[in-house]
């Protein structure tokens, strides 16, 4: 164990045009410090996951969290950037300033607001995180990236349809208990399944309700080693962690495999000492119904082709035998690329503490975290595991 979190925060996802990128950062920084029951003093380093890509024209972003105290003035302040999985990027270079001894109390912030641009720029800064060179053309823009996907999956192994929207309602489902989640709506499966006005398709066979949310929001944790964790109000520890960085453009992958998030996980359960079937739970990029499919695979929950069988078989509900996103996902909870990772973590967190309210998973031990930046390019894992 490397590093724990001894504290975290989190607002509420959703469209916040009262907001800005600096209020959102103030917000969580102070309560993930006052959560922490450390000083602002005590931090050593500041590290801000923000993806930007021209949604903010504030794009030097750092120094922003040195706004939440004046005892943060002169803090080493870095902003972390690696698509959508961001959040996850700064949290792991948080974890790695600890276990250098660089820093005693790293604190981690993610942000992001997206709903203040205007729609037709909101698709062009998310195809930012695709290989422009080739996929830039691509019809409806980051969606269209993971609509080609599907039609490549269906094409395989046929009509995954039912799949998908039951992917989608279960997320839903989750999502109605999380105070933090954008759409707290249970959609149920009929919905999800059927085009209709509400819910055209959007690229190739996914349909709106196979889409995640366009988000304001942010989160942050306070970091810190585990022998000072043990003297803190609560701690919950990295077990392992795994970065595997894949090919940007598509051509040069078997697109349907994920095999950065694979090696992810093999990685990260290997260092953990651990199998699949040890974790509680686990917090996965659903940015599109298709990608949590693929996931299901690539993680070692069922062969190649047949990642359907986990969810229509019930394994990855709430009371299945590994509940996926019981937060809602990214589907229900929103996606602000900087945030979502750093959501991520602290979620898992609050379920390892009992601390979850009606999205707790009943007994959770040992929970597991998969952000993706672009289509399963930048893969980050983490296993997390309480200590008190």
């Amino acid at each position: 164990m490397t590093a724990a979190m001894v504290g975290w925060a989190h607002m509420p996802f959703g469209k916040h045009s009262e907001e800005t990128v600096e209020s959102m950062i103030v917000k969580v920084a102070v309560d993930a410090i006052k959560d922490a029951g450390i000083e602002p003093g005590d931090v050593d380093e500041i590290l801000l996951g923000h993806f930007n890509a021209g949604f903010s024209a504030q794009d030097f972003t750092a120094s922003l969290v040195l706004q939440a105290d004046p005892a943060l003035r002169f803090k080493p302040a870095t902003r972390v950037e690696n698509a959508c999985a961001t959040g996850s990027a700064a949290v792991h270079q948080g974890v790695r300033a600890i276990a250098s001894g660089d820093a005693r109390f790293v604190l981690v912030v993610g942000v992001e607001q997206m709903t203040t641009t205007p729609g037709p720029e909101i698709g062009k800064n998310l195809l930012k995180a695709s290989y422009l060179k080739e996929e830039g053309d691509i019809p409806a823009g980051f969606a269209g990236v993971f609509g080609k996907i599907a039609d490549a999956y269906f094409q395989k192994y046929g009509d995954q349809s039912d799949a998908l929207a039951k992917i989608a309602s279960k997320n839903h489902k989750n999502g109605v208990g999380n105070p933090y989640a954008q759409m707290r709506k249970d959609l149920g499966f009929d919905f999800c399944r059927a085009e209709s006005e509400k819910n055209p398709f959007v690229a190739g066979p996914l349909k709106r309700t196979d889409c995640s949310l366009v988000s304001d929001g942010a989160a942050a944790l306070v970091l810190t080693d585990p022998a000072t964790a043990l003297g803190m109000k609560k701690a919950v520890a990295f077990r392992a962690l795994a970065h595997v960085q894949d090919f940007l453009p598509m051509s040069k992958r078997d697109i349907l495999k994920f095999e950065g998030c694979y090696k992810a996980w093999g990685q990260a359960l290997g260092d953990a000492n651990l199998a699949l079937d040890d974790l509680s739970f686990v917090e996965t990029h659903d940015c599109f119904t298709i990608a949590e499919l693929i996931e299901y695979e690539a993680m070692g929950l069922t062969r190649e082709g047949e990642g359907a069988r986990a969810v229509l078989e019930g394994w990855t509900e709430m009371g299945g035998k590994l509940p996926v996103n019981p937060s809602g996902g990214l589907k229900a909870k929103g996606h602000p690329i900087g945030a979502t990772g750093v959501s991520m973590h602290v979620l898992t967190a609050m379920q390892l503490t009992g601390t979850a309210g009606e999205i707790q998973v009943k007994n959770a031990e040992i929970g597991g975290i998969f952000n993706m930046g672009g289509a399963a390019v930048a893969n980050f894992v983490s296993v997390m595991q309480a200590m008190k």
